[in-house]
């Protein structure tokens, strides 16, 4: 193909057009900057006053609840008004690994167990972890987008956009924002046997949602619910409760959406793991009856 072509088959795009292109990325390059003002709201909150450092911690928090918003509706934007490209979907990579990798990281560690004493190398390790797992994580999910039928050793699942295969980072890192966002007050300022007990529980706790992150466990990815629901008079009314919650009691109704999305996929794994026995074992007592009659 000559350029000529290519020219014809890709015309530049101008006015409107072009600047359509522009929308979803500025709602990336927003997403960036939630997670740098998560990770200096964090820095600043670790050198503070107690009280002080509450309120940092918070805005911390709160500044991942609106990039875990952006991150979904630049996604959406992007389909909606057809103008993905491979420019946006390396931005977006960035952006998750900078706001839900770097900054997740930063806050476990300044928030919780890096001011614990004798857990100073366990502590960054385990906030490395959570975010060299994130990125893999990104990575896997690209190249299964780019490739569905791509394999790996070790029966990698097939690409299905009703699921995600592994826990999605932005989750991972909401979590973790709600339980900030719901307890605000650093871990030091607890005593010192609480401030062990809580700090050990958040190490378990990071290192398990890294572990989910690079799993083979599918949590849903809700995509086929939005603007093209035939159930608009469900979802708009539950929508509506959601939003007021979240207005009037963002700490409780923000946890408890965290932990029941975390959970739902081992919670899927298992139920399938048991449907998978109750066949067989119907089986033997239809069996057994049978030789008894």
């Amino acid at each position: 193909m000559n350029e000529i072509e290519r020219v014809e088959e890709n015309p530049p795009r101008r006015g409107i057009s072009r600047g359509i292109y522009i929308i979803p990325s500025l709602f990336t390059i927003g997403n960036i900057l939630c997670g740098f003002y998560a990770v200096i709201n964090s820095l600043k909150g670790f050198q503070a006053s107690h009280a002080e450092a509450a309120r940092l911690f918070d805005n911390a928090a709160r500044a991942i609840g609106y990039a875990v918003l952006l991150d979904g509706l630049d996604g959406r934007i992007a389909r909606m008004t057809k103008t993905t490209s491979e420019f946006g979907v390396e931005l977006d990579s960035i952006a998750d690994v900078i706001t839900f990798g770097v900054a997740p990281a930063v806050m476990a560690y300044t928030w919780g167990y890096g001011s614990t004493h004798g857990l100073g190398k366990l502590a960054w390790g385990i906030s490395f972890f959570f975010l060299i797992c994130g990125a893999l994580r990104l990575a896997r999910f690209n190249v299964m987008a780019r490739a569905p039928r791509f394999s790996v050793p070790g029966n990698t699942p097939k690409l299905d956009k009703r699921y995600f295969v592994g826990l999605p980072i932005p989750p991972a890192a909401g979590l973790l924002a709600a339980v900030i966002h719901f307890v605000p007050q650093p871990l030091s300022s607890y005593d010192p046997d609480q401030l062990r007990v809580y700090s050990w529980a958040l190490l378990a706790g990071m290192a398990i949602l890294a572990v989910l992150m690079v799993s083979r466990v599918r949590y849903t990815s809700f995509k086929n619910v939005g603007s093209k629901s035939n159930k608009p008079f469900i979802i708009l009314p539950l929508l509506s409760l959601l939003v007021a919650g979240i207005w009037f009691y963002s700490q409780w109704v923000l946890l408890v959406i965290a932990l029941a999305y975390v959970s739902h996929g081992p919670l899927l794994k298992v139920w399938g793991l048991l449907g998978r026995f109750r066949p067989q074992s119907s089986r033997s007592e239809e069996s057994a009856s049978e030789t008894s009659i």
